[in-house]
């Protein structure tokens, strides 16, 4: 890709590559062509020597609104990994897409081999989520907030399922029981952001902590992050979210089915009356 249409990609003082989500318009919902542009970037500035430290960031007023639920985009993309069987129906080929560009994605971003910082402003609402979660390390803003709705239609959870990790078991189940916003000074509380600054100070604040990170040995840097994600594994953190995944898509074939036994009640109730009517 040559150029890119849903996000901006800059190496700032040679050392520091900032990603930032382009889509203001739609507050950042992640599309297809978002996902695999944003992967295309993270993978250049992974392969980049001269680059020590990956900042994601997003245009507009928020971080990122989640995914587009709008329908899929006209984005024809090289698939990446190993989830065959992406056109078949029912089940299978959704469980299959949505590894593709959902879970095996996020764990690709999780395992760069560089340290990635996630700079977060406004609302961060779902699949918005993940891509904060994959980075290691989150500053905010002082009005930023986080939300998962998505047991409202029919899910546990997002794909990437950090919850408990991120916010602590009961808060996490707080979080998704009510559908509530968590603020950043309560994300902050329970661990989840390294550091809640003031708004207008946020880009110039995540850019001198990369600048800090940048300074130091890149190879020391990438077996600090091994140690640190090898610990969250040995803690059954990559079997969790396995886990997590699969009950998911039993969400989702639920949600399915019952939306399928409406629209047939809703017919049969056509019918009957129309026959009455007669």
């Amino acid at each position: 890709m040559s150029e890119f249409q849903t996000i901006r990609y800059e190496v700032i003082d040679g050392a520091i590559a900032r990603v930032t989500l382009n889509r203001p318009e739609t507050r950042n919902a992640q599309n297809q062509r978002m996902t695999y542009e944003l992967n295309e970037a993270l993978t250049r500035a992974s392969f980049d020597d001269a680059v020590k430290v990956i900042i994601l960031a997003g245009e507009g007023p928020h971080f990122s609104s989640g995914h587009d639920i709008r329908g899929r985009d006209d984005f024809e993309p090289t698939r990446i990994g190993i989830s065959g069987g992406i056109g078949k129906p029912g089940a299978e080929g959704h469980m299959a897409l949505e590894e593709e560009i959902f879970f095996h994605m996020c764990r690709r971003w999780q395992q760069l081999p560089k340290p990635t910082i996630a700079q977060v402003h406004g609302k961060t609402i779902a699949g918005g989520l993940m891509l904060m979660w994959v980075c290691d390390l989150i500053v905010a803003s002082e009005d930023a907030s986080f939300i998962d709705i998505t047991v409202d239609f029919g899910v546990n959870g997002v794909e990437w399922f950090g919850h408990p990790w991120e916010f602590g078991i009961r808060k996490a189940k707080e979080m998704l029981f009510t559908g509530q916003p968590v603020t950043a000074q309560e994300a902050y509380n329970v661990g989840m952001l390294n550091h809640v600054v003031p708004r207008d100070q946020l880009a110039d604040f995540t850019l001198d902590l990369a600048g800090k990170i940048a300074r130091r040995p890149g190879f020391s840097l990438k077996l600090a992050k091994l140690s640190c994600n090898q610990a969250l594994d040995a803690q059954g953190f990559w079997t969790a979210q396995q886990a997590a995944f699969n009950l998911q898509h039993l969400g989702h074939s639920d949600w399915r089915e019952q939306r399928l036994r409406a629209k047939v009640a809703e017919l049969e109730g056509k019918d009957t009356g129309a026959a009455s009517g007669g």
